[in-house]
């Protein structure tokens, strides 16, 4: 017998044409030259991914998921075609204007959670707010807030050899909400945690969606992402194989209709 996920409340769907488009990419594609010989990883991507959106990116390993999401990450540039972000085409800014944009428009959470070992995990949040030019009062109190939203109002001063990989990784969350952006890339962020801790992440993850209006993009096997999202986009070959709302897909264990 198979057994279904079972899906969460959904929040209410906003109308698609008053949604503010937050990214948008126009015939997006990715070559990369090796020793001659031309591999395309993204093969002309148009998408639009709006304000206050959970969504999910699925797709086999080498499908293009990570190279996408360096391309709306503004952390690499596309051959060909064009990238927005807020309405902001990220290849006519400068080298300055991009570093701000990637401190205080996205924050990034990765599989392996990028920590600085010698750093507690205050530290490790604070960091990102003095690229951001916050005051160090401010910085630290901020810091406090936003470990305690994760849960580790008890672990300021834990450096992450003393965390376990679900704390790295919610110090890892806290740490990306420091300069407070509009979107979060979320790269296998319960790749490496057991079920039950995967489950603590993904609460963390639909809270920020949900309570703070943050606009979640997360590239996951995970399918357990699949009943708290709004849409679906599935990444083949270097291309956009299907885009659907959570509603329209059926998951079941083993597979997804």
């Amino acid at each position: 017998m198979k057994d279904k996920a079972t899906k969460q409340p959904k929040k209410p769907e906003q109308d698609a044409g008053k949604q503010r488009v937050i990214i948008r990419t126009i015939g997006m594609k990715k070559e990369y030259n090796r020793g001659g010989e031309i591999t395309q990883a993204l093969r002309g991507v148009d998408v639009e991914l709006y304000t206050g959106e959970f969504i999910v990116v699925m797709g086999p390993s080498g499908s293009g998921k990570s190279t996408f999401f360096n391309m709306i990450g503004a952390l690499d540039s596309p051959s060909h075609g064009r990238v927005f972000i807020d309405e902001v085409d990220v290849a006519q800014l400068t080298a300055e204007e991009l570093a701000f944009l990637r401190c205080r428009k996205i924050g990034y959470i990765f599989q392996s959670y990028n920590l600085i070992q010698y750093m507690t995990a205050l530290e490790n949040v604070t960091t990102p707010m003095a690229f951001g030019g916050v005051d160090p009062d401010q910085a630290r109190k901020r810091g406090m807030d936003l470990l305690e939203l994760v849960g580790l109002g008890d672990r300021w001063f834990h450096r992450p050899i003393e965390m376990s990989g679900g704390q790295q990784q919610r110090v890892a969350i806290a740490r990306s909400l420091a300069n407070q952006p509009s979107v979060l890339l979320c790269d296998e962020p319960t790749a490496n945690l057991d079920h039950h801790t995967g489950d603590e992440i993904l609460a963390i993850l639909q809270k920020l969606n949900t309570e703070r209006g943050v606009t979640i993009i997360c590239a996951t096997h995970d399918h357990r992402m699949m009943n708290v999202c709004d849409r679906l986009l599935w990444i083949r070959d270097g291309a956009i194989e299907r885009i659907a709302r959570r509603d329209e897909v059926e998951v079941e264990l083993g597979s997804i209709d």
